[in-house]
Parts: structure tokens; C-alpha cells; sequence
């Protein structure tokens, strides 16, 4: 994830609309239109759940922040994708003050959520999940990935 931040403040830092920045776009709408949705997915399954029932009110008070910051993130990430799809795809309709305002927030977002899930939603959820639960959430998430590859190449005609 913060790899990914990384890539689009690098891309916002020279806005152009050569080859590097078109596949610096490409890659982070990839990233955020797959991996970090599944990223939210897996932790709105598996993670928030059982945390919410914490009898620390900091834990389910955190809980809930990051649940509304998963839906400002979609919000976000529905502004800017169009704009960062066209930089990618060498169109030149794209905004560039929305992208680097949009971006600015949504960095912002992302790396205050980080932040919050690995300092304290993360070491709770592996204080409190036992090896068991880990495992089958662990078998969950790679089937559900198996099944969104099979559905894509299905898709294409594959």
C-alpha cells in the first residue's frame, strides 16, 4: 500500500503525460482498483468484526474511524481514478489540479488509516485471533482472490 502512495506522490511531482507518468498511473489504478479494494474487503470480513465487540472503547472507537475512512477512501478513489485512467491511457482530458488535490487527501487518508490499523487494529486482531482463525481467514481471502482471477479471465473470454 504505501509503495503504491509512494508511486502517485512521485507522479504528482511531475505531472506530465509522457510514457514514465502513464505507466506510473497505470500501475497505482491497478493497484487501488484491485489489491487495496480486496485490502479493505478482507479486513471489513475478518478484522473489524470481532474487534467491534473489544471492551476497549479506543479499539471499537479506532474500528469505527477506519470503516468511514474505507468508505471516504472509495469516495476518493472514485474522483480520481477517471483522471489517472486517462493519464495512463495517454488521453489528455485529465485535471490536473483535481489529481493533485484529490491526491493530496487521499494520501493523506491513506497513510493516517495505515497508521491506525498498525499500531493498534493490528496487534489487537493477532492478540485476540487465535493460529486456527488466522488460517481459515487466511484460506478465505486466497479463495476469494482465485475466484475475482477465474471471474476476470472468464470475462475476457479466456
Amino acid at each position: 500500500m504505501l509503495a503504491a502512495l509512494d508511486t502517485l506522490q512521485r507522479l504528482l511531482g511531475g505531472l506530465d503525460d509522457d510514457a514514465d507518468a502513464q505507466a506510473m498511473a497505470a500501475t497505482v489504478v491497478k493497484f487501488f482498483d484491485t489489491t487495496a479494494r480486496q485490502h479493505h474487503e478482507d479486513e471489513e470480513r475478518h478484522i473489524f468484526p470481532a474487534l467491534l465487540h473489544s471492551p476497549n472503547p479506543r479499539v471499537v472507537q479506532t474500528v469505527a474511524r477506519l470503516q468511514q475512512d474505507h468508505h471516504w477512501l472509495e469516495e476518493d478513489w472514485q474522483e480520481l481514478s477517471p483522471h489517472l485512467e486517462a493519464l495512463a491511457a495517454g488521453h489528455t482530458w485529465w485535471d490536473p489540479a483535481l489529481l493533485r488535490e484529490g491526491s493530496a487527501v487521499f494520501i493523506a487518508l491513506s497513510r493516517d488509516h495505515i497508521a491506525l490499523e498498525e499500531s493498534l487494529i493490528y496487534p489487537e486482531a493477532r492478540a485476540r485471533m487465535r493460529q486456527a482463525e488466522r488460517g481459515e481467514m487466511g484460506r478465505e481471502m486466497a479463495a476469494r482472490r482465485r475466484e475475482g482471477r477465474a471471474g476476470k479471465a472468464s470475462a475476457k473470454g479466456v
